[in-house]
């Protein structure tokens, strides 16, 4: 069996649950309700984690995709070095970024999901992942060898290449032996 890549499913719960912490937070806020304070909190954390784990790493085998416009995010984390690239880190400001989260209702379930991630993220430090950049491709690629000349000339379904017809101006030499035999016999 092949080895599980903790670190991907890290970056989708943690993606998921920064969007889950950000709604809940403008549902606070906007709402007014006790303790609002803690969904405002809920509103910047959850900006925070998106912008954190919006660009994907780099699979360690297979094919990488990388989220949509995620370049110029994966520059800015990038820029950040080890903080960003080490997965103890990223688990424990996960972990604590959850905590003031939990104080009210609307930000309860972001927080739990954060948490989720955090030790998701855990398992993959455990397991020595950390984070590589997907970068645009440097090489360009070398353009298609043309195979086929010229294309056929028969429609299909097309004989054998010995038993084609010869384009020739006199239709005898042109004619060729039908190597199956046509008779006229039916059931």
């Amino acid at each position: 069996m092949g080895k599980i890549e903790w670190a991907m499913w890290a970056n989708e719960q943690a993606l998921a649950s920064g969007l889950i912490l950000l709604t809940g937070g403008i549902v606070g806020v906007a709402g007014q309700f006790r303790g609002w304070e803690f969904a405002a909190y809920g509103v910047a954390a959850g900006f925070f984690v998106c912008l954190l784990e919006y660009p994907r790493g780099k699979r360690s085998k297979g094919t990488s995709v990388a989220r949509t416009g995620q370049y110029c995010f994966t520059v800015c984390v990038k820029a950040f070095g080890p903080l960003t690239r080490n997965y103890y880190v990223r688990a424990f400001l996960h972990a604590a970024i959850c905590v003031p989260g939990g104080f009210m209702l609307a930000t309860v379930l972001g927080c739990v999901c954060l948490g989720i991630a955090s030790l998701i993220y855990l398992s993959a430090a455990i397991h020595g992942e950390h984070w590589e950049p997907i970068l645009p491709r440097q090489d360009p690629r070398k353009p298609a060898v043309e195979s086929v000349k010229n294309p056929p000339q028969n429609p299909p379904p097309r004989p054998p290449l010995d038993m084609r017809r010869k384009r020739v101006d006199d239709l005898e030499g042109a004619a060729y032996d039908n190597p199956t035999s046509v008779t006229d016999n039916e059931y």
